[in-house]
């Protein structure tokens, strides 16, 4: 008889996650994933520093009171293939996935076992799987991949293409209110409505737990973009127009933001994020 699936807890961080006055992400993740005992595995196949990645994090949870972290190194898409790497991350209580260039990160990692082993780690082992930066962009079914949006949502600004999945029905983009990226947000509902849009500033993260509780945690807020209702002219328009956006829902859940059981405005939008 099989054993029935366990999901484990989703942290979705904006990035630059340094400890802050009443912030402590990295702290946060250690306790989702079993506390100070609990194998952790950091994989940095979004950066092209990976060394110096591994350090930053190595030294971060020391100070947050992890005793066992691991880093997974993934440099191209036999080192995702290989047994060892797969097996860190099989072992792995909590996985964080740091930040760089989600193009690199879905290149590398795409399709991989190392894919099916993060999901399988999330979905049915009940691990926490965190990514920061380039690492959340990439968890949703669709990702951000390049362009700008910056004084008005624009037709054909932003990229967009497949990311690992875990996330469903989702777009994530990051350093969002220090990046000023509410058009590019705005720009990516429009292109896909069914989307939930889903921007985290930066030392902020959006916890998705197993129960279907939500929690923001660190120095920010998040903003959810929702275009269910949506009446939008984008399909008439020219590459560079800024299409009229009619009835496109706004919400922003500050730091300290908790719901056990969604709130019925925000229920439709954010229970289909959850994974399973």
């Amino acid at each position: 008889m099989t054993r029935p699936a366990k999901r484990g807890p989703l942290l979705i961080v904006g990035g630059t996650e340094a400890p802050c006055e009443g912030s402590d992400i990295l702290g946060r993740f250690v306790e989702l994933a079993g506390g100070p005992d609990a194998p952790i595995a950091v994989l940095t196949a979004a950066s092209t520093i990976p060394q110096q990645v591994w350090r930053d994090y190595r030294a971060g949870f020391e100070k947050a009171g992890a005793r066992h972290c691991v880093h997974v190194r993934v440099d191209d898409r036999a080192n995702a293939a290989d047994e060892t790497t797969v097996a860190a991350v099989g072992a792995a209580r909590g996985i964080f996935i740091s930040g760089g260039d989600q193009k690199r990160l879905m290149a590398h990692v795409g399709g991989t076992p190392l894919h099916e082993a993060l999901r399988t780690a999330v979905l049915e082992r009940g691990a926490c799987l965190a990514g920061t930066s380039a690492g959340a962009s990439a968890l949703g079914v669709h990702m951000v991949t390049d362009g700008r949006a910056e004084f008005s949502p624009e037709k054909g600004a932003v990229g967009m293409a497949a990311g690992l999945g875990v996330v469903p029905h989702c777009v994530l983009d990051q350093h969002f209110s220090q990046r000023h990226r509410i058009n590019r947000l705005l720009t990516l509902v429009a292109a896909d409505p069914g989307l939930t849009g889903i921007g985290i500033d930066e030392d902020t993260g959006l916890l998705l737990a197993p129960d279907g509780a939500v929690e923001v945690i660190g120095a920010g807020a998040v903003t959810i973009v929702d275009g269910r209702h949506m009446q939008s002219n984008l399909a008439e328009i020219d590459e560079g127009g800024m299409p009229t956006m009619l009835d496109v829902r706004v919400h922003v859940l500050q730091s300290g933001t908790t719901y056990e059981t969604l709130p019925p405005v925000l229920m439709p939008v954010l229970q289909p994020i959850f994974p399973r």
